[in-house]
C-alpha cells in the first residue's frame, strides 16, 4: 500500500480531488471576473505573486470582456475547478495563425501549488489538438520579470516583439506607471 493509500486508511490526510476542466459559459462570467481582479488587482491580489497592484490600478477585466471572449469562435475560457469550486481559469484562442493564452488566473491563495501550470498545460492542449495551433502566443508585460521567468521555465521564449500599452483606454486598468508595454512571448506546440 503506498503512503498516501495507507495515511488515508489510518484515517491521515488524503490528497485533494482532481482538478477538473470545463469550458465555461455565460453564466460564470462574474466568478471569472471576481477570479481575475482578485489575482490581478488590489490588496487581495498580493496574497499570490501574479499581482500587477504595483503597476496598475482599476479592472483587469469586466463580464462585457468574458463574454465576447466566451461567445467568439475558437475561443475558450478554461475553468479549472475542484469539487466545483473554480480554483483558475484562462483564455484559449486562435489568433493570427497560433494559439492566444491570456487572462490567466489562479486564486491568489493557491498561487505556486501546482494548479496554474496545469491549466497551462490543458490550454496547450487545447490549442494543438482541439484548434490545431502549432504555437502558443501570449503578452505579458515586460517589467514582470518573474513571471516571464515562470513561462520560460514551461518553454516560452521572449520573441524581443514589443507592443504598446493601451494609456487612456481603462479597460486595461489604470496605470500606476508610464513605461507599460507588453512582450510576446512563444512556444512550439
Amino acid at each position: 500500500m503506498n503512503s498516501q493509500a495507507t495515511d488515508a486508511a489510518e484515517g491521515g490526510v488524503s490528497p485533494p480531488p482532481a482538478l477538473a476542466f470545463r469550458a465555461a459559459t455565460p453564466a460564470d462570467a462574474a466568478a471569472i471576473v471576481a477570479l481575475v481582479e482578485s489575482a490581478y488587482r488590489g490588496d487581495a491580489s498580493r496574497v499570490g505573486w501574479t499581482t500587477e497592484a504595483d503597476l496598475l490600478d482599476g479592472r483587469r477585466t469586466g463580464a462585457d470582456d468574458v463574454l465576447a471572449q466566451i461567445g467568439r469562435p475558437q475561443s475558450r475560457m478554461l475553468l479549472a475547478e475542484r469539487t466545483g469550486e473554480l480554483l483558475a481559469c484562462a483564455h484559449v484562442a486562435v489568433e493570427g495563425g497560433a494559439g492566444y493564452f491570456g487572462m490567466f488566473s489562479v486564486r491568489p491563495g493557491l498561487q505556486g501549488g501546482g494548479i496554474g501550470g496545469r491549466v497551462l498545460a490543458e490550454a496547450e492542449r487545447i490549442a494543438r489538438d482541439e484548434f490545431g495551433m502549432a504555437v502558443m502566443r501570449m503578452t505579458v508585460i515586460d517589467l514582470r520579470e518573474e513571471l516571464i521567468a515562470w513561462y520560460e521555465r514551461r518553454g516560452y521564449r521572449r520573441t524581443g516583439i514589443k507592443k504598446p500599452f493601451p494609456y487612456g483606454d481603462e479597460r486595461f486598468g489604470l496605470p500606476r506607471r508610464d513605461d507599460l508595454r507588453f512582450e510576446v512571448l512563444e512556444k512550439t506546440l
